[in-house]
């Protein structure tokens, strides 16, 4: 059974950081469609459309019969644990910090047998398990076998946080504290058992509703922190850059502005908050924390953005919020690139209209606040990086994939 996880002493300041190591992340061409499914929290096989063939590693042809029909679909991962070994030794420089590592093969009810790693409560074979698909450091997918039910603390299990953003124990940065979507985050951390979540605040005199209950939590610490002044902003990185494991950017400006809107002042204010403001943090906390990422049990991990259904296709009616948007989702994809060196995993959100004063107008279903924050925990724990929280997101995301040209048109009368 994994033992429960123990709170990491403070590092000694003295001592040298160590620098971070990463996977191997050599994979094939066509083995990138397990990872992306992969970053979205599904195990998907190729499937022969001709024979029906479940097939393991991907391949150009079926194993069965040759055919070049091969289609990726979500895959049941149960199936019976064969055999297992533990590895002791390894020539890697990562593998070699984590020695010993248990390893199996899985022959699944779909079929195939799988090379997977395997949880730490995993019964001996032959053991019924449920195998899943995860990102390593390097962002690549990775398969481990779990059991067939949960156990105590399996969550704990070191090679699972390893490949996971688990908050339980981390030191979170939550850059906007003031709105209803910044508050459930926070809170939502706490109970995630963060150790310190640092709650951002651009303008203290103003008084949100529920801000006041937020601050009497032991382990919420306000800060300073205007994303739209790069002076405040590495202030502030001065001061906690050096032990941030999670930031998630909470800091947003919306307002309903079309693009033929005259004026220009709408778009700028959207822009310095949704674009240049998560550039300010990059740009300020993003070495830090690339530095921090192989530091002891609870290193630097996760850099969470929360973006909008609506960066991959614009809503008219919110025309220049959702152009600030698109914008930050190109620019977090670069983070993501910059920042996978280190093994830090960039997590995108991407939520339908919240229930918040700026889509007062529109009808339900929205999403509501304290929805989006469990989501985002759902993601860290599970090591995904996009999410699309929400029945608006969930069907805009399916439309846009089928086809964006009708999609954008389907859009210009919302």
């Amino acid at each position: 059974m994994t033992p429960a996880l123990i709170k990491p002493k403070p590092r000694n300041p003295v001592s040298a950081l160590r620098l971070p190591t990463l996977p191997p992340p050599a994979r094939s061409r066509s083995a990138l469609r397990l990872t992306a499914a992969a970053a979205e929290g599904r195990l998907e096989l190729q499937h022969c459309a001709d024979c029906g063939t479940v097939q393991y590693p991907s391949r150009s042809a079926c194993v069965t019969c040759l055919s070049h029909r091969l289609e990726w679909r979500e895959t049941n991962g149960a199936g019976e644990l064969i055999s297992g070994t533990v590895l002791h030794h390894s020539n890697e420089l990562y593998y070699r910090e984590r020695v010993p590592l248990r390893l199996g093969t899985v022959r699944l009810d779909a079929g195939p047998a799988l090379l997977v790693h395997l949880q730490g409560d995993c019964a001996a074979a032959p053991s019924r398990v449920r195998v899943s698909a995860h990102l390593d450091k390097s962002g690549q997918a990775v398969l481990i076998a779990l059991p067939a039910e949960d156990t105590a603390n399996m969550a704990d299990d070191p090679m699972l946080r390893e490949m996971t953003s688990d908050p339980k124990f981390r030191k979170v940065l939550v850059t906007d504290g003031k709105p209803a979507v910044g508050q459930a985050v926070a809170m939502a951390m706490v109970e995630a058992g963060a150790d310190i979540v640092w709650v951002g605040v651009a303008e203290p005199w103003k008084q949100a509703p529920g801000f006041d209950a937020l601050t009497k939590l032991k382990q919420i610490e306000i800060v300073p922190l205007d994303v739209t002044d790069e002076k405040s902003v590495e202030e502030l990185a001065g001061v906690i850059g050096g032990k941030v494991d999670i930031l998630i950017n909470t800091a947003e400006f919306h307002r309903t502005h079309t693009v033929v809107d005259r004026g220009t002042e709408t778009a700028r204010a959207e822009m310095e908050v949704n674009y240049l403001g998560l550039l300010r943090l990059a740009q300020a906390f993003g070495p830090a924390m690339r530095v921090r990422a192989a530091e002891g049990s609870a290193p630097a991990t996760a850099w969470v953005n929360l973006l909008s259904i609506h960066a991959l296709s614009a809503l008219p009616s919110h025309g220049t919020f959702s152009a600030t948007k698109a914008a930050a989702f190109a620019l977090s994809q670069n983070l993501r690139a910059e920042m996978r060196h280190a093994g830090i995993r960039v997590v995108n959100v991407f939520p339908g209209p919240i229930d918040d004063e700026w889509n007062q107008l529109v009808p339900p279903p929205k999403l509501a606040p304290v929805a989006l924050a469990e989501a985002i925990v759902a993601a860290l724990r599970d090591g995904i990086e996009d999410v699309y929280p929400g029945d608006v997101a969930q069907d805009i995301v399916t439309r846009f994939r089928e086809s964006a040209k009708v999609l954008e048109r389907e859009l210009w009368d919302q």
